[in-house]
């Protein structure tokens, strides 16, 4: 059960109508998340050009990669919500499904690389804890990463940190999609969406 519910999103229809549409465009729908935020238009705004910026076409990072790098930062996290909206982000972006399926265990699945484990590595580091990324790990992603994709990868992690508090802290409800995605590829694995129902 949520703490705080969701609106609906025509409540703030006219101040909010691009965000709305960004969110439409990407998932199909507006996510509850954003349908609690909007109580804080401005958070919402400011919060949509940020996923506009991490998800921008141009970048230099695959962004179906970049969706399963949200996805082990929101599972380092812990957050549920974020894991079912991440995984479906992935597979709408063109990412196969064994390979989803096989990012839990991307470290030893001949489906990555290299350079997407170490990646995935940094993500887990930089999503913990207190923050798990030392002067090493750094210079391993650089021997695969140039500068300006370690800060593309950095702002996913990022952005998500926000997202997952968000999400955790307001038990905000999962929507039907990511349920299903939830449901087929992560339930075997221990994920559950029971908080987020």
């Amino acid at each position: 059960m949520p703490r705080i519910a969701p609106l609906e999103p025509s409540l703030n229809a006219i101040e909010l109508e691009k965000a709305f549409a960004q969110y439409r465009q990407s998932l199909g729908f507006v996510p509850n998340s954003v349908l609690i935020m909007q109580r804080r238009p401005k958070l919402v705004t400011a919060l949509a050009r940020l996923a506009s910026a991490v998800w921008d076409p141009d970048s230099t990072v695959d962004l179906g990669f970049k969706r399963l790098i949200s996805h082990v930062a929101s599972r380092a996290h812990g957050c549920q919500y974020c894991m079912a909206h991440t995984a479906g982000g992935a597979l709408h972006l063109g990412v196969d499904s064994a390979k989803l399926e096989a990012v839990w265990a991307y470290q030893s699945s001949p489906l990555y690389t290299e350079a997407e484990r170490i990646a995935l590595d940094f993500s887990i580091a930089a999503a913990s804890v207190p923050n798990a990324v030392d002067d090493a790990m750094f210079e391993k992603m650089r021997r695969h990463w140039d500068d300006d994709q370690i800060v593309e990868i950095t702002a996913v992690i990022s952005l998500f940190g926000f997202m997952n508090r968000w999400n955790d802290t307001m038990a905000t409800p999962l929507e039907q999609e990511p349920t299903q995605v939830g449901e087929k590829y992560l339930a075997s694995h221990g994920w559950s969406p029971a908080k987020h129902l």
